[in-house]
């Protein structure tokens, strides 16, 4: 069975609701609040994801 590092889900989380956030910005008809939102949302689950990664390196 695979054993999956934790911070990683978190981390990987974040880079696609990132990505979902710049997509949503690029997009006219999307209320700029909602894309930044998102966009935040997606930053700091990538943030607290590193954190994890690195606090439980072994």
């Amino acid at each position: 069975m695979y054993r999956i590092r934790e911070g990683l889900i978190p981390t990987i989380l974040g880079a696609i609701v990132t990505t979902l956030g710049i997509v949503l910005g690029q997009n006219r008809k999307v209320d700029k609040m909602l894309s930044s939102t998102v966009l935040g949302f997606g930053l700091a689950h990538i943030v607290l994801g590193i954190i994890d990664l690195f606090e439980h390196r072994y």
